[in-house]
């Protein structure tokens, strides 16, 4: 069925990602299907769900940016911290351009289940990122000795959050450079106990 080709699925999640991106606050499946040029049943054949839909967008823009080549100095990193600062620059210089789209995901989270389970699979990821980056440093004997790797972890996912960019750089004002030098020597002090 030409409706289930991978080109008509790319269009759908092109179209779901420019419209969350320019700010839809309410983004429904019948504004996507007609964004893309497809019907609604053609929608609903590749995504079941609009919750499957919006995962996917957010997978589909990581995939597009190539997020695996980004992290993957962090991910060959030698030493602890070395993982850590080189984590930090990649999610950091990352987060100005998923921005438009998760600010639309953080803006419909608190009354929308799909969106919530969209952005929430995404800080996941995020989540995930910070737990090896902690255990990097614990495996390199440089753990803060007081911190276990759970609330190191949960430090680092809340040092990077969004939330907290925007405030730095929208609010703020600062750079994105001094964004990421600034978190980075944060979160080394943070977490780290110097050695190494």
């Amino acid at each position: 069925m030409s409706s289930m080709n991978p080109n008509t699925r790319t269009r759908i999640l092109n179209a779901a990602w420019k419209l969350l991106e320019t700010g839809g606050s309410k983004v429904r499946m019948s504004d996507i299907a007609k964004a893309a040029g497809v019907s609604r049943q053609a929608v609903y054949l590749h995504f079941p769900s609009r919750a499957e839909l919006l995962v996917a967008t957010t997978r589909h823009i990581d995939e597009e940016k190539d997020v695996d080549a980004r992290l993957a100095a962090s991910r060959s990193a030698t030493s602890g911290r070395k993982r850590l600062e080189l984590f930090i620059e990649a999610w950091g210089g990352y987060i100005p351009e998923i921005y438009g789209v998760g600010r639309a995901l953080m803006a419909m989270q608190d009354d929308d289940e799909e969106a919530r389970q969209a952005w929430e699979d995404r800080m996941q990821a995020v989540r995930h990122g910070c737990e090896a980056a902690v255990q990097a440093l614990a495996a390199d004997g440089t753990l803060r000795p007081d911190l276990t790797t759970d609330a190191a972890a949960d430090l680092l996912w809340t040092l990077l959050s969004v939330r907290n960019w925007e405030q730095l750089t929208r609010q703020v004002g600062w750079s994105q450079d001094d964004y990421i030098e600034r978190i980075k020597d944060l979160a080394v002090r943070a977490l780290s106990s110097g050695a190494g």
